[in-house]
Order: structure tokens, then C-alpha cells, then sequence
């Protein structure tokens, strides 16, 4: 115990009589440590975050007929939405449509569940506010502007049945949806509503979901939506693509840059311990003269860099902690998810990294010739 107690005294009593050396080697491994536990934080919480943030671009997976099929009734829309895990499904909107007629001209109706249109389409922009209860639709842009309508205004669609009778349902317009897209051209209204018009129900044409899945995740959903009959799930390419691409470049910036950061770490411990041993070569060949082994020597400037090591990775768990927080906020306006083992992960890739770039420097320790040294050459 003495002895391990005196090899602690003997490398911490180094590094304070170097302390100017040792705080730029000390700040270079918190750095490190920093860049590595923060872009290792941000590496793996980007799939969830940039989950979050394409599910605001719509559905990434639409589930449609099979075969014969034209509708799909409602107890398989259950059935298929309790594939989904509950825990990443953002939404499942069911839609039903119809060709209708207001003042004579043809529209596109749609009876959704306007709840989880909402949560599938966080983009749709409404002026006025989204129908609260029956009787009460949701017009697109174009719709409004061709009949002059406005949050407030009532209409009347008329159109016919499955069994070509004639229908006629009044609504007030609690909004008018602005999007940019085909969305602005249809009339969307509660699916009780649409039913309720039409005078039958318990199917859908078409449902689509928001997941925040990756698109291999995706595929096995997919697939297992597909299993069932009546039904095919499929993945909506530009979305999932777009966001597969991005997550892959994103994580090998992160890589890259920690890898940089990493090797200029090592540099500069590398460096300033070459220095320390340049500046004791006296001291060393003193010490290797009165009998000291090579061990003994590697051992102190091993104990020396890994202590570094552990004291900056240490320091670099903790400010890659704010770092990665700090990051998230600024970009994805919402907090990164902490990593407990991280911190020891950092202390020991610290060690290991303070480790490997002293191997230089302790070669050149025990390579030191006490005659030469001491003859002053």
C-alpha cells in the first residue's frame, strides 16, 4: 500500500512541477473527451431526433387494398395499426373519399379521423381552427377561393350514395388548409361525418401512418402489415430515403470529426510528453545511472499520461454532457438523451488514447544513455 501510495505521490508531484505543461496537456484530453462523449451522445440520439423532425414532412408509411380488394374495413385498420409500436407510432389517419359537388362544381371530399390527420400532417397550415364537432369541415385553399368561402361560412354538398342515391349534407367551414400541394383541392371532414353523408361506412380507401422508425425498422413493419389479408403496407420513398441519406451523412460527419479530434488529441499529449522528457533527460540518465530500470521509468511516464487521462476524460464526460445539450437545443429544439455508461466509456478511451500517445515519448525515456546525458551531450 505504501509503495502504490508513493508511486501516486511521485506522479502527481511530476505533474505539478509541470504544471503548465500538463494543463495544456490536461485541456487537450478534456477536449477530446468532450468532442467524444458529446458527438457519440448526439451520434446515437440523431436517428430518434431526426425521426422526430421528418415527421413533420408527413406519412412515411401508407397502407392501401390488396388484390381484389377496393376498401379496407375498419377492423383491419385496427388490426394493423396494433402492428405498429405504440411507443414510435406519431399517427394513423384513415381516409375515405368522394367525388362531391358544391354550387355544382366537382370536388374531392375526404372523412378522416381529424385527430390523427393532425398528428400525421403537422405541416398543414389551417386559417381559423380544425372542425371540433359534427357538421363542421376543414376546406383546402382552392376550394375556398373557387366558391369564396371563409372560417365561418356554411355550405352544402351534394353528390350520391354507393346505391346512387342523391345526398345532401350542410357544413361550416371551420378552416381553410394552406400547404402548397394537391391538399388545398379537397374538402376534409370528420370519417363519422363522411359516413354519415353517404349513409354507409366501416371501410377506408387508404391509411396513412407517421413512425418514428428508421426505414429498415420500416420494412420489417411492412412486411408484417402485408401478412395480413386484404392488405398491403408500403413505405413512402421520398420520405424514408430522404431521411435514411441524411441520417448516414450526418453520422459520418460525426465520425470523421471524432476521429480528427481524437488523432489531434494524441498529437498534443504526444508532444507535450516528449517535451517532459526532453526537459528531464538529465534527471533520467541521473536516476538510470545510480541503477534505476527502464521499467521503473516507463511505469512513472505511463502513470503520468494516464493519469492525464483519466482526470480529462473525466472532465470531458462532464462538458460533453452540456456540449451534446447545447446541440440539441440549438438544432433540434429539444434535449438529448443522457448516456450514464458514457462517462466511464470517455474515462477509459481518455486512458487509452493518453496511453497510445505516450509510447513515443516513453521509448525515448528508457533510450536515454546516462554517460552521454551526464557528459553534458
Amino acid at each position: 500500500m505504501r509503495k502504490q501510495q508513493f508511486y501516486l505521490k511521485m506522479v502527481v508531484s511530476s505533474l505539478l512541477r509541470r504544471r503548465s505543461r500538463m494543463i495544456v496537456a490536461l485541456l487537450a484530453v478534456a477536449v477530446g473527451g468532450t468532442i467524444l462523449s458529446g458527438l457519440i451522445t448526439i451520434y446515437y440520439d440523431i436517428p430518434r431526433q431526426m425521426g422526430q423532425e421528418f415527421r413533420s414532412y408527413g406519412a412515411n408509411l401508407v397502407i392501401v387494398p390488396s388484390g381484389s380488394a377496393a376498401l379496407i374495413p375498419l377492423g383491419t385498420v385496427t388490426e394493423a395499426v396494433a402492428v405498429l409500436p405504440p411507443e414510435a407510432l406519431i399517427g394513423a389517419a384513415p381516409y375515405r373519399y368522394q367525388m362531391v359537388k358544391i354550387n355544382e362544381q366537382p370536388f374531392m371530399a375526404a372523412g378522416t379521423r381529424l385527430e390523427e390527420a393532425r398528428k400525421t400532417s403537422p405541416y398543414w397550415l389551417v386559417q381559423g381552427r380544425w372542425p371540433a364537432s359534427p357538421g363542421e369541415a376543414l376546406i383546402g385553399g382552392e376550394v375556398a377561393d373557387r366558391i369564396r368561402l371563409l372560417a365561418g361560412s356554411d355550405f352544402t354538398v351534394t353528390g350520391t350514395d354507393q346505391d346512387g342515391k342523391s345526398f345532401s349534407r350542410d357544413f361550416t367551414v371551420s378552416g381553410v388548409l394552406q400547404t402548397g400541394g394537391t391538399e388545398e383541392a379537397f374538402i376534409f371532414m370528420a370519417l363519422e361525418d363522411f359516413e354519415d353523408m353517404r349513409g354507409d361506412g366501416g371501410a377506408v380507401d387508404v391509411v396513412e401512418c407517421s413512425i418514428a422508425l428508421s426505414a429498415e425498422e420500416l420494412q420489417g413493419i411492412a412486411e408484417r402489415i402485408s401478412a395480413l389479408p386484404g392488405v398491403e403496407a408500403r413505405l413512402v420513398k421520398r420520405v424514408t430515403e430522404s431521411e435514411g441519406t441524411v441520417l448516414t451523412k450526418l453520422k459520418t460527419l460525426v465520425y470523421l470529426v471524432t476521429v480528427i479530434v481524437l488523432l489531434l488529441t494524441m498529437i498534443c499529449v504526444a508532444t507535450t510528453m516528449m517535451a517532459v522528457v526532453t526537459e528531464r533527460r538529465k534527471e533520467i540518465g541521473l536516476r538510470k545511472a545510480l541503477g534505476a530500470a527502464n521499467g521503473s521509468l516507463i511505469t512513472e511516464f505511463l502513470g503520468e499520461g494516464m493519469f492525464l487521462g483519466g482526470l480529462g476524460g473525466l472532465l470531458g464526460a462532464l462538458w460533453g454532457i452540456l456540449f451534446a445539450q447545447a446541440v440539441a437545443l440549438n438544432v433540434f429544439n429539444r434535449p438529448v438523451r443522457f448516456f450514464p455508461l458514457l462517462i466511464p466509456l470517455t474515462v477509459m478511451a481518455s486512458i487509452l488514447i493518453t496511453g497510445i500517445a505516450c509510447i513515443i515519448p516513453v521509448r525515448s525515456a528508457a533510450d536515454v544513455d546516462p554517460a552521454v546525458v551526464l557528459r553534458g551531450e
